[in-house]
């Protein structure tokens, strides 16, 4: 595996880590001192997004593509027949570095495969960051991938010098687990996120009486699920997903459709990735965290599975007719984000405004909002402004008529208009 030149190596383990998608710069500001290398704050082979919009750049790769899992879903699971590769933890220090004074990459995503063991592998990672942190002075955003099963002294190593980390579950239930992944126990995924929240939280609390006391994964937690490989229905996905954020306070969920990497017999023949499910959840996982939405609300034991044809807002105001229309000018601000059409930032602008004016259609453009679906479930001075009947079948005809506008996958279009952001599966 180290034969290999080092280019050739790079390939390879770049290669392999594209399957990942949770990977995310936010919520991290480092304290720059002087003569440190990189900043999380500062603005920018993979491209990210800050919880300002900013794009960034990061190096992300795998330590090493040998396994000693057998998963069905993964690429580099250890009966595919695939190259494999790895890196000395010095290798990918360099890489970094060289890279980073390049101005190619401002921050680093390490994951790996499961080499010898659990607890040897998540030696080999914290060695990575352990040398950049403390020799190389590598002040960047740094985004560990833990390993299931390790030890627990040496998670709490890694988070100490990782702004994030993240452990997938990659799949919804224990049944699924147990079927696809028979090395990996559920209990081995859940402990040590349990143990992140929990050194998360009490590093939030030290900080709050001596702000010298050390940080522990100051940008979260994030995790991964398949879509696709197993049967679980969208309400099981989502309700997993609200108790993960209730319970662990992950700063995100990342959803990601099964794509066929090795074939396999517990695995389904799909004609191709389930691209519009995946983000069909992104967007109801976006109402889970910013627009007041539960789980019970989007989807429910009659209703397993979200509309493909509306994003979920407009599908819960479709079965809530009675709830509408809304006065604009009088609406509290909670009641604005179930409207479709109307965002987070519309919201804010709509109450902002009319505190000192009426708004009308005029402004509501103005100020963002999508009016193509809002109007169907507003007035406006007592204005109703869709020009039909708020009933079911018209309603539906009319929502689902095609725009001027080109569609596209952005997780926050079929919300508010927002500026051109070609990837949002990081934070915004």
């Amino acid at each position: 595996m180290f034969s290999l030149p080092l280019e050739q190596r790079l390939e390879i383990l770049a290669d392999s880590a594209k399957y990942d998608v949770s990977c995310s710069s936010s919520g991290s500001n480092r304290a720059g001192k002087a003569g440190m290398l990189g900043s999380t704050a500062a603005s920018g082979i993979c491209h990210t997004w800050t919880a300002d919009g900013r794009c960034i750049s990061l190096l992300k790769i795998l330590l090493t593509n040998a396994c000693i899992y057998d998963c069905a879903y993964c690429l580099n699971r250890r009966s595919n027949d695939i190259p494999r590769a790895a890196f000395t933890p010095d290798e990918v220090v360099e890489l970094t570095v060289n890279f980073y004074r390049r101005n190619y990459i401002e921050g680093l995503f390490l994951s790996t495969g499961v080499l010898r063991s659990a607890d040897y592998t998540m030696e080999q990672v914290i060695a990575v960051v352990r040398r950049l942190r403390e020799v190389e002075g590598f002040n960047g955003y740094i985004h560990l991938k833990l390993v299931p099963g390790a030890d627990p002294l040496l998670i709490a190593q890694a988070g100490r010098y990782a702004d994030r980390v993240s452990i997938n579950i990659e799949l919804p239930s224990r049944q699924s687990l147990a079927l696809l992944a028979p090395d990996k126990p559920r209990e081995a995924v859940i402990r040590p996120m349990q143990q992140v929240s929990g050194l998360i939280v009490e590093s939030k609390e030290n900080r709050k009486t001596s702000r010298k006391a050390p940080r522990f994964a100051p940008a979260g937690q994030s995790t991964q699920l398949i879509v696709g490989a197993t049967p679980e229905s969208d309400r099981e996905i989502i309700t997993l997903t609200e108790g993960l954020y209730q319970r662990l306070e992950l700063k995100r969920v990342y959803y990601s459709a099964f794509v066929p990497v090795s074939s396999d017999n517990r695995l389904p023949m799909l004609p191709t990735p389930p691209l519009l499910r995946e983000h069909r959840l992104y967007q109801a996982d976006w109402l889970l965290r910013f627009y007041g939405f539960s789980a019970h609300e989007l989807l429910d034991e009659h209703r397993p599975n979200l509309d493909m044809r509306f994003d979920p807002k407009s599908d819960w105001a479709l079965r809530h007719l009675e709830l509408f229309p809304v006065e604009v000018n009088r609406a509290e601000y909670e009641v604005l984000l179930r409207v479709p059409g109307i965002g987070m930032r519309s919201a804010q602008r709509i109450v902002q405004a009319r505190r000192g004016t009426r708004l009308g259609e005029v402004e509501l453009k103005k100020l963002g909002v999508v009016l193509k679906r809002a109007r169907y479930f507003l007035t406006v001075g007592g204005r109703y402004l869709g020009g039909i009947k708020l009933d079911g079948p018209r309603l539906v005809e009319r929502l689902l008529a095609p725009t001027r506008r080109p569609a596209r996958l952005d997780q926050l279009e079929l919300f508010e208009s927002v500026p051109d952001v070609s990837s949002l599966t990081g934070e915004l």
